[in-house]
């Protein structure tokens, strides 16, 4: 932080279970109960036949790659992933559900190496081995020094917000929040006396408010507020408009940043009245190299932005956003084609945002 500016690091969905578990140092157990696939090392398998051979064991840096680098440069005040898996080496797989996701908390250092401020739970994949898989999540993180916002013990844990001390001072709060069009089970919900996450059943006026009080109760003056939100479906450009309307709320009512993700590629970026909403980050770490079908949405990019807001206000003092690609379930650099590609993509689908491709690679707003 400097010259009374914060900036943050933000990024779609973190997924070092399943197939990425399975490169690392202590791999879980394999067994899946997918439609088509029944062993995570098929993922491993999938990705090889697309981009080569991936080694086993990778060190805990490996699923990163040249995003390390670009964080070790940028220096971020604030780290905020939304981190979807469950962290356990057992529990039972939740019913009703195709796809789980699970890591050994044996490989947590493949999270910790990034070294994030908030990893974000509300998502539809925290309790995929139930309760108690949830219960070792939440354990496992806080051993490691990680703090979580979105998922808890109880509701008041589940709603309460992540706080981040700023150095000159203030902090910023990360709320997180799931909804039921992501796929998180109403039954996930926390309650007064029972573990699970914070649920929102829509994007409603009413839920906005609701978050605004919540926000009003924990928030100081100097505090900057994200709210994370883990919502919509997996494809398409589209921005429902009860989505719109809950993020214009948000903002309307003193919150400094909307962070959208669930879908598996970037969505629309919005200036709101000089606040930055991301509609959907898309993915960032994964093991889905090699899955056909959507292949027009370009999965295998992936863009981390690094949003520096006025420290005083919020407002969007500048974006850089950083094009990469998955290849061996590492993130590369992307080429230049793909960095354009992106750079118009993103412009196309987004009213009135236009990002500069500078000679580094990157794309910026200003």
């Amino acid at each position: 932080m400097g010259d009374g500016a914060v900036t943050l690091f933000l990024c779609g969905d973190v997924m070092l279970g399943r197939g990425v578990d399975q490169i690392l140092a202590h791999p879980g157990d394999p067994v899946l109960r997918e439609p088509y696939v029944t062993d995570a090392r098929d993922y491993v398998r999938l990705a090889e036949s697309v981009h080569g051979p991936v080694p086993a064991p990778v060190r805990p840096s490996w699923p990163w790659g040249e995003a390390l680098r670009v964080l070790r440069a940028a220096e971020p005040d604030v780290r905020i992933v939304n981190l979807e898996t469950s962290v356990t080496g057992g529990g039972s797989f939740a019913p009703g559900k195709e796809i789980h996701y699970r890591m050994h908390p044996a490989n947590l250092p493949a999270l910790s190496v990034a070294r994030p401020d908030v990893c974000v739970l509300a998502n539809n994949h925290v309790l995929d081995f139930g309760r108690s898989g949830l219960a070792q999540t939440l354990g496992s993180l806080a051993r490691a020094g990680l703090r979580t916002a979105g998922a808890g013990r109880d509701a008041d844990e589940a709603y309460a917000p992540a706080a981040v001390p700023l150095p000159g001072g203030g902090r910023v709060l990360v709320f997180a929040l799931g909804m039921r069009s992501s796929g998180v089970p109403p039954g996930w919900a926390a309650t007064g006396d029972g573990p699970g996450v914070a649920y929102l059943p829509a994007p409603t006026p009413a839920a906005a408010r609701a978050v605004l009080e919540r926000v009003g109760r924990h928030r100081l003056p100097g505090d900057l507020v994200v709210v994370s939100v883990h919502w919509g479906s997996n494809w398409g450009y589209r921005v429902p408009r009860d989505q719109v309307g809950f993020a214009h709320a948000l903002v309307d009512g003193g919150v400094a940043l909307v962070h959208g993700h669930s879908s598996h590629h970037p969505r629309p970026v919005e200036v709101y009245r000089g606040r930055l909403i991301l509609y959907g980050c898309g993915d960032f770490v994964d093991d889905y190299e090699g899955i056909p079908g959507f292949e027009r949405y370009r999965d295998d990019l992936r863009l981390m932005f690094l949003a520096t807001l006025a420290a005083g206000d919020g407002r969007l003092a500048g974006l850089r956003m950083v094009p990469l690609a998955a290849r061996r379930m590492r993130l590369e650099g992307a080429r230049k084609a793909d960095r354009e590609w992106l750079r118009a993509t993103v412009e196309r689908i987004s009213d009135g945002v236009r990002p500069t491709l500078e000679d580094d690679g990157s794309l910026t707003l200003r």
